[in-house]
């Protein structure tokens, strides 16, 4: 039986342009974000071992300002955020040898429709200098990674004048130099407290131009994400073996959600999907997310300049060394910063990524694609579907047909073997979700 055919006459196709995301993207302020990060670098050293009952200098005078501002954008909007701190001691640790408490501080925007379905943008607290347990010399930290928490802050007090269909989470996380801990904590209490997690958006170095290779440029980002899932066991492996999906893990289709938002609402900015967990032999703080199964992706510049990461401040041979303010272009931190702002909006006005997704079409001329419709309140905003396909050598999805409130739709003459697909969910005001591969490979969960 074809799907869709009889019903395609009558098809009414959702808006594809939202001018309320220009607005977000406008909205974001370079000079609240150089305000924020030089409040930041004021604060000496954000290391996760340094002093916490200062008002003024180390890690906890940080987060509590941090907190502080996350309280006041609350206030504003009439209370919309739930503004908490996470918390764990950790010891005995290669980068934590004596008992240190781990704080994040995260603001909570609650979803008026499925409010259990959650999309997270992240930044590091903390700095380091060349010693990853001097925690006393002055640290300043204002790429890295003051630019990424400024930015978490700022997207707060953007979205906050708008109500999202799903929550929306600005996390300041702590101990990310030490081990990735602030990232583990949270985490672990998502899963804890059952949140379906769609996204994690971590950024980490959001604010250099300038990169060590002497390339100067403001035009690009990276985002990184991992092509096979972590969690997969070894029978989904061997399905995956047959039917692909080494580049459709969710947080692969989180990438390149965030690359086309890029190229239709963020002025002059292309971004590098880069096919990797991370850069090379090094981490970030999505990957606890991507450990326990959850999609996430980081955001970065495109060229490094490491005599600005992890140095003590100092000159040598006429060579200046030390991540500060001068460092950091505030209006490139903006456009990244409006980047995040306008996925998290995107996404958070999307229904559901479609759950269950399954395709057949072996031996056949056609492909036929089938998924699970979800029920009630979370259904409330939802139009219907859209499938996509492309050649399995194109880095993005090309090639798309809506198809309405259907569950299983046959694309006639277009052969299995020679595309990859997917399916997306779609609301009534035209916000698309993330594709969704077949199968467990490219599964963002159920509802």
């Amino acid at each position: 039986m074809s799907f869709g055919t009889v019903q395609a006459q009558s098809l009414v196709v959702p808006p594809s342009e939202h001018p309320v995301l220009r607005d977000i993207q406008a909205n974001v302020s370079a000079d609240r974000l150089k305000q924020d990060v030089t409040k930041l670098v004021s604060f000496g050293t954000r290391h996760t071992l340094s002093k916490t009952e200062s008002n003024t200098n180390g890690i906890g005078a940080a987060r509590r300002w941090i907190k502080a501002e996350f309280d006041k954008i609350s206030a504003e909007c009439g209370g919309c955020l739930e503004v908490i701190y996470q918390k764990q001691t950790f010891s005995g640790e290669k980068r934590i040898p004596n008992p240190t408490e781990v704080v994040n501080v995260i603001a909570i925007q609650r979803g008026t429709v499925d409010p259990n379905r959650y999309i997270v943008m992240s930044g590091d607290i903390d700095s380091r200098v060349s010693d990853p347990l001097d925690f006393t010399t002055t640290s300043p930290g204002a790429n890295d990674n003051a630019s990424g928490v400024a930015g978490v802050i700022e997207t707060a007090r953007v979205l906050s004048k708008h109500n999202f269909d799903s929550t929306v989470v600005y996390a300041a996380l702590s101990g990310e130099e030490q081990g990735l801990f602030g990232g583990k904590i949270m985490a672990e209490t998502a899963q804890k407290d059952n949140w379906r997690v769609q996204a994690v958006i971590n950024n980490d170095m959001i604010g250099n131009i300038a990169g060590i290779n002497g390339v100067i440029n403001n035009t690009t980002a990276r985002v990184f994400s991992e092509g096979v899932r972590y969690v997969e066991t070894p029978e989904e492996a061997k399905l995956r073996r047959f039917t692909g999906g080494e580049v459709d893990s969710p947080s692969r289709n989180v990438a390149r959600y965030i690359d086309k938002i890029a190229d239709d609402y963020i002025p002059n900015l292309d971004v590098m999907m880069v096919y990797r967990l991370d850069r090379f032999a090094r981490g970030g703080h999505h990957r606890p997310f991507n450990k326990v199964g959850y999609p996430a992706v980081r955001i970065m510049e495109t060229n490094e300049h490491y005599d600005r990461q992890h140095q003590d401040l100092r000159t040598e041979n006429g060579r200046e060394y030390g991540d500060v303010l001068s460092g950091v272009d505030f209006d490139f931190n903006a456009k990244l910063t409006s980047l995040n702002a306008v996925t998290l909006a995107s996404m958070a006005w999307a229904p559901a990524p479609p759950a269950n997704v399954e395709i057949s079409g072996a031996v056949m001329p056609s492909t036929t694609l089938k998924w699970t419709r979800p029920i009630g309140k979370m259904a409330e905003n939802l139009a219907g579907y859209r499938v996509h396909w492309r050649l399995t050598t194109d880095a993005q999805w090309t090639k798309s047909q809506y198809v309405g409130d259907i569950t299983e739709f046959e694309l006639k003459n277009v052969v299995i073997d020679n595309y990859f697909f997917g399916v997306s969910s779609v609301s009534k005001t035209g916000f698309e979700s993330p594709v969704v591969f077949p199968g467990p490979a490219g599964s963002f969960g159920g509802y």
